[in-house]
């Protein structure tokens, strides 16, 4: 029998990058591997001890590359195929993830004079200490009344590229002026494998406010500050790329890294999230993902525009062709369990887990199940890491309301559990609202594995969940790009039909507990609008006094 071809999908995530080989005729995972990032996220200080402020998340782009020296040669050689099967390699990344460079790629943090500026490195998308140049940028938009805020449900984020380089200009003008391009790292990874620098559709219509062809007006930008102005020409404009074209080939070097035959196809960059809509097989108008991570993103696609409040946007074929593309989110959710667990887990819990060979959040759920809904007596608000959608404000912080002498960990961890539930049920109520239906629930990502968390949040949503069939959906997703852009498919709906994997309806709301839960969420609604909406402002003037304290210290 003929070696059959495959693509590699890689994905650079968080705090790690994974890679998949993927065979083209079904989709069939025959092998992955995962590089940790030996630097994780840099959040407190700098390689060389410098220290950062509250609110910043920083990566070394070496990272990056590290994950191709490692991971898919490691994937390649468990999948037992020779590298002359593999006709394309596919990326995906975390967004808005943004790094300065000079006109040749190379980051600004690898320069020996800079190794010591924080606005050198990679600003990671959880990076929030750009918010008050989102604030401007928002209100400055109002009031000039620029068009492109329609697109983004009112307000942009300060995740996203414009405030993250404002806050540059700002704050290190130097770093700013010698930033030559102001790149993605989805897009400069693909520069590093092809040669080529492609800017990708999906980066630049969700973060970089690209829409119908152009992005805020020079005169706009120069209005927040006269060195802005030409931000779009000097630093960003580049050619777009539509997801699954291919950039270029694989160049000698990038060859040598990944262990991948030179001049195979590589794919224009793309977006965890967003590669994983077809991963999951949701090609249709209101199947809706939500890639369920540190943080969960939600992406889905729609013949309807709409005007969603708190969305992060909608694009035009910004996730499948001929279909506009919607995303929301949440900052936090994985991250606030994995907060928890560090900080709220007793000694005795700790023992008793240990005993039963089981991990804390193993140990949490089990315990979490037996409850009935409401049991515990808490409500929380899931802001920990800000809030994404559908306030934008990533000045807000977490809330826990309800606790006695009596509340026990694992009636917050459950409480933590319904909170991000509660979460994405707002963000669905936000989509029907603006007359854009959700027809169907998929999850995707690590936490599917928690069945009690899928469960709540079928409950909570009032829909069917279903689960894709992929622990690595966004590599596979960014594989089946790769399939495209070499030739295997005419495009990506007909690769999501052949190489795609879900399963649909795996959990079903209970009527009961979907009941009880419109009790708790009713509560969650009051605290989400009384904390969020500007009625009650401390969360963001203790931030203010956080802040204040730390630059004095």
């Amino acid at each position: 029998m003929p070696e059959e071809p495959c693509v590699v999908g890689v994905d650079f995530g968080t705090l790690s990058g994974r890679a998949v080989v993927v065979r083209v005729r079904d989709g069939e995972e025959l092998a992955s591997a995962e590089h940790v990032y030996p630097h994780a996220v840099l959040d407190r200080a700098l390689p060389d001890g410098t220290r950062l402020p509250p609110d910043w998340a920083l990566q070394v782009p070496a990272d990056y590359i590290d994950v191709l020296r490692t991971a898919v040669p490691e994937a390649l050689a468990r999948a037992g195929v020779t590298p002359e099967q593999v006709i394309g390699i596919g990326t995906d990344f975390t967004a808005c993830t943004v790094l300065p460079a000079l006109a040749d790629g190379t980051p600004l943090c690898e320069l020996p004079e800079y190794t010591a500026r924080p606005h050198a490195y990679v600003k990671l998308w959880r990076h929030h200490a750009a918010q008050g140049q989102a604030d401007r940028i928002n209100a400055l938009a109002a009031e000039t009344k620029e068009p492109w805020p329609a697109r983004y449900g009112g307000k942009i984020s300060s995740e996203w590229e414009f405030a993250k380089a404002l806050q540059v200009l700002e704050e290190d003008a130097e770093i700013y002026h010698r930033t030559e391009r102001w790149l993605e790292a989805a897009d400069w990874i693909v520069w590093r494998l092809c040669g080529t620098y492609v800017r990708n559709a999906c980066t630049a219509g969700y973060k970089g406010q690209y829409q119908d062809g152009l992005y805020p007006s020079p005169a706009y930008l120069g209005a927040l500050h006269p060195d802005f102005a030409g931000f779009v020409t000097d630093k960003l404009d580049q050619p777009i790329g539509r997801l699954g074209d291919p950039a270029g080939t694989l160049t000698a070097e990038a060859a040598a890294w990944t262990g991948l035959p030179e001049g195979i196809t590589v794919c224009v960059g793309n977006v965890d999230a967003h590669v994983t809509a077809p991963a999951a097989a949701a090609v249709e108008p209101g199947q809706m993902v939500a890639i369920m991570g540190t943080s969960t993103c939600h992406v889905m696609s729609s013949d309807q525009l709409g005007t969603v409040p708190g969305m992060c946007g909608v694009v035009d074929g910004g996730i499948l062709p001929g279909l506009w593309g919607y995303e929301a989110g949440q900052s936090g959710v994985g991250d606030i369990f994995g907060w928890f667990v560090r900080t709220g887990f007793p000694v005795e819990y700790a023992e008793k887990a240990a005993a039963a060979g089981q991990s804390a959040h193993e140990y949490l759920t089990e315990l979490a199940a037996r409850q009935q809904v409401g049991e515990h007596g808490l409500v929380a608000l899931d802001w920990h890491s800000g809030n994404r959608s559908v306030l934008v404000d990533h000045d807000l912080s977490g809330l826990l309301i309800g606790q006695t002498l009596s509340t026990r960990p694992e009636d917050v961890y459950r409480a933590l559990l319904e909170a991000t539930a509660f979460g994405t049920r707002t963000i669905i109520d936000a989509f029907e609202s603006a007359a854009v239906p959700v027809r169907e629930l998929i999850i995707a990502g690590g936490l599917t594995k928690n069945a009690l968390l899928m469960q709540i949040y079928a409950d909570v949503t009032g829909r069917p969940l279903g689960v894709i069939g992929s622990a690595q959906g966004p590599a596979l997703g960014a594989a089946m790009h790769a399939a495209v852009a070499a030739g295997a498919y005419p495009d990506i709906r007909a690769a999501a039909h052949a190489m795609g994997k879900v399963h649909r309806g795996l959990y079903l709301p209970d009527p009961q507990r979907a009941a009880a839960y419109e009790r708790l969420y009713a509560e969650y609604r009051v605290l989400h609008d009384y904390f969020g909406r500007g009625t009650n402002d401390v969360m963001r003037r203790l931030r203010r006094i956080r802040a204040e304290v730390s630059a004095s210290s």
